[in-house]
């Protein structure tokens, strides 16, 4: 059965119409002194049955520790993985405090072969960049997501003689199931890190 992960692009225009996006940095060892490709979406793997619109909406609360602010969504698609791994994203216009986040987190053997446990948030920081940064900052795999937002945008712009038709937005009026968000992982779960070097939704 094909993972599938699920994430927001949230971005904003500045005071002086500057475009930014919201990227989180990944969390844990490997990911500590890394900064190039060491930064996602916030993103995670959907549950059994879970939507996808629900299991992103869950995982921005969980990885941030606040929920969504209220914005409308816009469906980017879906891009899949080199192992076969499918990540759908969605898009909104809205705000958030990069500053002040509260991640879950994670339990992993470290050092590697240590036989000690120890507990790492699953994002350590978050922070809005320009979508010139974050096509350098994100994992190689999630700036295809960057790009689209960019098209829409631009397609938005250019009003009724686009050609292409707007994509489906997500209602924001649809209640969307919730529940508490989980503070932890289970021991063995590596978030953050490319199929390459572990796991991260």
């Amino acid at each position: 059965m094909t993972r599938q992960s699920a994430g927001i692009l949230l971005y904003r225009l500045t005071l002086n119409a500057t475009l930014e996006v919201l990227i989180v940095h990944m969390g844990g060892p490997f990911w500590q002194r890394k900064d190039e490709g060491a930064w996602s979406i916030p993103k995670g793997e959907r549950e059994e049955g879970e939507e996808m619109l629900t299991a992103a909406l869950r995982e921005f609360e969980e990885e941030l520790g606040s929920p969504l602010p209220p914005v409308r969504l816009v469906a980017l698609g879906e891009i899949r993985q080199s192992s076969g791994k499918q990540i759908v994203a969605f898009a909104g216009e809205g705000d958030f405090d990069a500053e002040n986040i509260h991640s879950n987190t994670f339990t992993m053997e470290w050092p590697r072969g240590s036989g000690r446990q120890q507990q790492f948030p699953e994002i350590d920081r978050a922070a809005w960049v320009s979508p010139e940064e974050a096509r350098v900052k994100l994992a190689r795999n999630q700036v295809e997501f960057v790009d689209r937002l960019l098209a829409l945008l631009a397609a938005n712009a250019s009003g009724p003689a686009r050609a292409d038709p707007a994509p489906a937005l997500a209602d924001p009026s649809t209640p969307v199931p919730t529940r508490p968000a989980s503070r932890g992982r289970a021991p063995g779960r590596v978030p953050g890190q490319s199929d390459e070097a572990g796991r991260h939704g």
